[in-house]
C-alpha cells in the first residue's frame, strides 16, 4: 500500500488550502488504496481572512492545527515528515500555498518558500519520488525545482500571468483544461488546474483523479 504525502497550507481557500481539492485528493487516494500522510508546517497563516465576506481578519491561525480540520486530526508537522518515508507527495492548492507554503502570491517570481516545505519536496524530487501539484501549487513546485536547476514541466490552466512568473522561475508550462494534467514523465511530476479553472467539484475531481492515477503509476513497483 503506498504511502503519499499530502501538504497542506491551512483550511479555507483564501487563506490556507482549498478544501475541496484537499477532501477529493484524500478520496482519490483512498478509493486507490493508498495511505494517506497529511501534514503542514507548525507555523502561523500568513494572514486569515473571513470566508463570508471574504475580507481580512485580526485573527491568528496555525496552519498545522486548521489543517488537522481537514485530516480529521491525523496530521504530522512538515518539519519530521522525510521523503524517504513516502512514496510520493500531493500539494493541493489554495491561496494558502501561494501564502503560507511560500510567499507566491506576493512576490511571484521572486518568492521564498517555507525552509521544512523547501525541504521535503526538495527530497522528492532528489529522490524522484513522485509529486502532484494543483490548482496554484505547481507555482510553488516551479519555484523549489528551479532553484535547484531543474526545468519541470507544469499546468495552472491557462492563466499568461501566473504561467509567465512560471517560466520566469525556471518552470515549462503547458496549457491545460480543468479536467486534464501536465504530466513531466522526466521528473516525475504531474499538475492539474483545478479551481483556477473549474467550475465546480465535479470538473476538478476529474483533473484530480487523473492526478492521483498518474502519480500512482509513477511509483516502482516494490
Amino acid at each position: 500500500m503506498p504511502k503519499v504525502g499530502v501538504l497542506l497550507s491551512g483550511c479555507g481557500f483564501l487563506d490556507g488550502a482549498e478544501i475541496h481539492e484537499s477532501v477529493l485528493t484524500l478520496l482519490a487516494l483512498d478509493q486507490r488504496g493508498a495511505t494517506a500522510v497529511c501534514c503542514a508546517p507548525n507555523a502561523n497563516q500568513a494572514a486569515v481572512v473571513d470566508h463570508e465576506t471574504r475580507r481580512p481578519t485580526s485573527e491568528t491561525r496555525n496552519m498545522l492545527k486548521e489543517a488537522a480540520r481537514i485530516a480529521r486530526g491525523a496530521i504530522r508537522d512538515v518539519a519530521a515528515v522525510k521523503a524517504a518515508e513516502l512514496d510520493a507527495l500531493i500539494l493541493p492548492g489554495g491561496f494558502g500555498a501561494a501564502k503560507n507554503l511560500c510567499s507566491f502570491a506576493d512576490q511571484g517570481a521572486n518568492c521564498t518558500v517555507h525552509p521544512d516545505v523547501d525541504r521535503l519536496v526538495s527530497d522528492c524530487l532528489a529522490q524522484r519520488k513522485p509529486v502532484g501539484a494543483i490548482c496554484i501549487a505547481p507555482a510553488l513546485l516551479a519555484r523549489i525545482a528551479g532553484r535547484r536547476g531543474t526545468t519541470v514541466k507544469v499546468t495552472i490552466g491557462n492563466d499568461p500571468g501566473t504561467a509567465g512568473a512560471i517560466v520566469a522561475m525556471g518552470g515549462r508550462h503547458e496549457n491545460q483544461p480543468v479536467t486534464d494534467i501536465a504530466v513531466d514523465a522526466d521528473h516525475k511530476v504531474v499538475t492539474t488546474p483545478a479551481y483556477m479553472l473549474g467550475p465546480g467539484p465535479a470538473a476538478v475531481f476529474e483533473g484530480i483523479r487523473k492526478l492521483v492515477d498518474q502519480v500512482l503509476a509513477m511509483i516502482p513497483a516494490r
